[in-house]
């Protein structure tokens, strides 16, 4: 996973000046465009997408000091507009490009590179899970994406669910784990402009074709399943092990993400306030 994500890397450095299609990159990591932004914000603590404006900006700022004028410089780097570029430019070190001389300080983003960190030896529970094909089955909306925080669309998500849908979702959950889950897929994010949606599903797992009271039946084709349980104070627990997973174990487990969706369910503690028992399923096939 990690060369790949270097590969990645590399593949935007080379194409500053171009556009940069969020579904071209993910298919240098051999991953959908989900989970590569995922994989990417866990690892490098920002988003895809302002990892490549940084860079974009960094270098803007060194061709502006070696005396570029600020209107090639700004369509060079994919702005549609000198104005637009300017704000950008500003925002991002303070100074307008027109300020910029071969004697300023400039503000400069030097290229990511992903390497394999061990943190205190602690070993990571997880099991393999091999499963055959199901459906999820449930409510869903689009919501925007969002990286950090609680999603409030989300929260509505969950409260729109209908006492019909409840009592169909409890006869459809015939397949481990029998449990409440939470998937994301179908993302259009602008990479460029941080915009963009996803759909969010609040369901089941079952074996039934026969789905009911309005909820979307989503078919998931057989897969290999790495099952992470972790449990202790929500949801900073699930948020670590997530972080854990793909900066830990995926890059030494022999797997890689396989194409398909990830999913998770939490229980909370009924004794302990602000506790919960969770799960997440990760999609792997062996790595290459």
């Amino acid at each position: 996973m990690l060369r790949e994500l270097n590969e990645v890397v590399d593949y935007i450095e080379r194409h500053l000046t171009e556009e940069l299609p969020p579904e071209e990159l993910a298919r240098y990591a051999g991953i959908t465009t989900p989970q590569l932004q995922a994989v990417f914000y866990v690892l490098a603590g920002q988003t895809l997408a302002e990892y490549i404006k940084n860079r974009r900006l960094s270098a803007a700022a060194q061709e502006l000091q070696r005396g570029g004028r600020v209107t090639d410089v700004a369509y060079r780097y994919t702005y549609q507009s000198v104005d637009g570029f300017t704000r950008a430019f500003r925002r991002w070190c303070g100074a307008l490009p027109s300020e910029i001389t071969a004697d300023t300080p400039i503000k400069t983003i030097p290229k990511i590179q992903f390497v394999i960190t061990i943190k205190g030896g602690t070993s990571m529970e997880y099991k393999i899970v091999e499963k055959p094909a199901f459906h999820f089955a449930g409510v869903s909306r689009r919501v925007p994406m969002q990286f950090e925080g609680v999603n409030q669309e989300i929260v509505k998500l969950a409260q729109s669910i209908t006492p019909e849908q409840r009592e169909e979702l409890h006869r459809l959950r015939d397949t481990e784990p029998k449990e409440i889950i939470n998937a994301s897929y179908q993302s259009d994010t602008n990479f460029l402009r941080e915009e963009g949606e996803l759909t969010h599903l609040i369901g089941v797992l079952t074996s039934r074709e026969d789905v009911g009271a309005g909820l979307e039946k989503l078919p998931i084709p057989a897969h290999t399943w790495a099952v992470f349980p972790n449990q202790g104070p929500f949801p900073a627990t699930m948020q670590d092990t997530m972080a854990r997973i793909y900066s830990e174990w995926l890059p030494s487990s022999g797997y890689q993400l396989a194409d398909s969706l990830s999913f998770s369910f939490t229980r909370m503690d009924t004794e302990q306030e602000g506790h919960a028992y969770s799960e997440i399923w990760i999609p792997v096939t062996p790595a290459r």
